[in-house]
């Protein structure tokens, strides 16, 4: 009886093919839209997320570089930049961990660290090839405020006195030391103040965005040490918690200012993406979080961006050498720009960067081009 009711007939060949295929491609293509591979997001998005960023690597073989007795390197002059680095003292650790120090470390140290002052990298392994600090914290993003709070307890018993200013960055971001140097000249080290990239959630002031990057002045390091982190009341324990969240609740209970780092024009300076997540309008929703995040009223396209940009996140290993390139070799022809050291009215001494204004806001110190 049942044989009789469920009575089975042949398939067509020419079906059974395309079925078959159908079934693969849709299984394949959902596949792909619940779990996309880190490759494709890449290419078809700049990256948001760390996640995003964790499985790329850089080249195997170092990209080289340009050298200073190349033809369009004899025209330039370095020299404001030379005497600035050695006015505004800048100390830059970077933070990562050890599957990355192939990764993505030693690209920052083949780029843009090599500008720093001093160049350190935040660890749980030491590395002598970087350097890499070993710090005593487990790694994983769980970890990330413990982290941070034992790198500036290191750079704080090593090296507070060998700096003006102290740089937090990730590993995969990418910073212009030079322009850095340039929005910190005026501004004091003795003054309680650190800048970055402000968001307006968590703290009454603000903070500053971790993949960013922030930097504090050498006060603000020394409360951070020896007032902050000792007291539990103010300043989390915890390894655990959003680490720049927590940075800024310690900074703004024992007295550190949130600084304003866009240039006179307001625009801004520190990104928390690529470049072209800021400069193309509409390649983010204004649902997105950034855009109720960010504590100074910000736009799209080229009005977003400083002409002195400090940093951007989220840049792949390869990226970085890109934007090396692109930064620092690449002149269009007949175009040039003459950078003078600026001088401020309340400078005494040449030499000495210790009683500079102290100021908060935005200032324009670059002097007209003759």
């Amino acid at each position: 009886m049942l044989y009789r009711c469920f009575k089975w007939y042949p398939m067509n060949k020419q079906i059974v093919i395309p079925l078959f295929i159908g079934f693969v491609v849709g299984f394949v293509l959902t596949y792909m839209l619940l779990n996309p591979p880190v490759t494709l997001v890449t290419l078809m998005s700049d990256p948001h997320s760390s996640h995003e960023m964790k499985d790329l690597s850089g080249p195997e073989q170092n990209p080289g570089e340009h050298h200073s007795d190349e033809e369009f390197h004899r025209l330039q002059d370095h020299s404001v930049a030379d005497e600035m680095a050695q006015r505004v003292k800048v100390l830059c650790w970077v933070m990562t961990g050890p599957t990355n120090h192939e990764k993505k470390a030693k690209h920052v140290k083949n780029t843009w660290g090599k500008r720093c002052n001093i160049l350190l990298f935040m660890s749980s392994q030491e590395d002598d090839s970087l350097p890499a600090v070993a710090l005593p914290v487990k790694e994983g993003r769980d970890n990330l405020w413990s982290k941070t709070k034992e790198a500036f307890k290191y750079v704080y018993r090593n090296h507070v006195n060998e700096a003006d200013w102290f740089l937090k960055a990730d590993d995969d971001t990418y910073v212009i030391l030079e322009n850095l140097r340039y929005m910190l000249f005026p501004h004091n080290p003795n003054e309680p103040i650190y800048y970055g990239c402000r968001f307006k959630p968590f703290v009454k002031q603000g903070y500053m965005s971790g993949g960013a990057g922030y930097v504090l002045s050498r006060e603000a390091v020394k409360r951070f040490a020896e007032r902050a982190l000792p007291n539990n009341t103010i300043c989390s324990a915890s390894n655990g918690g959003s680490e720049d969240v927590e940075m800024g609740k310690c900074m703004e209970a024992v007295g550190v200012v949130a600084g304003d780092s866009r240039d006179s024009l307001g625009r801004g300076r520190f990104f928390p993406f690529v470049p072209e997540h800021h400069l193309i309008p509409g390649h983010s929703p204004k649902s997105f979080w950034y855009w109720k995040y960010i504590y100074y009223e910000s736009t799209e396209g080229m009005e977003c961006c400083s002409d002195n940009a400090v940093s951007f996140h989220y840049v792949s290993p390869n990226q970085m050498y890109v934007l090396e390139y692109l930064i620092y070799h690449l002149r269009p022809y007949g175009i040039s720009y003459k950078a003078e050291m600026p001088v401020l009215p309340s400078m005494d001494s040449p030499s000495s960067n210790s009683n500079l204004v102290s100021v908060s806001k935005p200032v324009s110190i670059l002097k007209p081009i003759r």
